[in-house]
């Protein structure tokens, strides 16, 4: 809306958050969705691509965004597929097992004996495209490290930071002269 050359900024009166009407066999798909394990799990990654592939690239490969965007019909026409609902039932049980923590590489050779929590602190975490809070290097040495903790069975929390905007881009000053 313009007011002569100015802009005006309408404030929102509410938001609204779009959850997916997820048909019963295909519910697992909200958990696999808001745990981000599907960032470094292939077949989780090729279950939402096999829901939409289209959709999956253009959300920029965010399972919560994808869920909200897409179609019912698609949602109804999975929830009928023996093949999707197989794929589905294999990646449910392997995250369920990865959760527990059942045959993680600590336990079979130190029990199951409370252990220390790993913590991580790290500016930015790598751990998917459709996340902005890395920038480089460390951020992805931290998703490795936040891929890697969980699956020999251990617990691991990422301490970092959060921008309101996303990471911001740097580009040099000129040098300042003088007064």
């Amino acid at each position: 809306m313009r007011k002569g050359n100015r802009r005006l900024r309408m404030k929102p009166i509410r938001k609204f958050a779009v959850v997916p009407k997820l048909p019963p066999p295909i519910e697992a798909l909200r958990k696999l969705a808001h745990n981000l394990r599907w960032a470094w799990d292939q077949r989780t990654v090729q279950l939402f691509r096999r829901l939409d592939s289209e959709l999956w690239e253009s959300t920029g490969h965010n399972s919560v965004l994808m869920l909200g965007k897409i179609e019912q019909s698609r949602l109804q026409k999975a929830a009928g597929d023996e093949a999707f609902l197989a794929h589905l039932d294999h990646v449910e049980r392997s995250f369920d097992a990865y959760l527990s923590g059942e045959g993680a590489w600590f336990a079979r050779r130190h029990g199951e004996e409370d252990a220390p929590l790993v913590a991580y602190f790290s500016a930015e975490f790598g751990l998917t495209e459709s996340l902005s809070i890395f920038a480089g290097g460390l951020g992805i040495l931290a998703a490795e490290s936040g891929a890697v903790t969980p699956a020999a069975g251990r617990t691991q929390v990422g301490r970092g930071f959060a921008f309101e905007a996303g990471t911001k881009k740097l580009s040099p000053r000129k040098p300042r002269r003088g007064p």
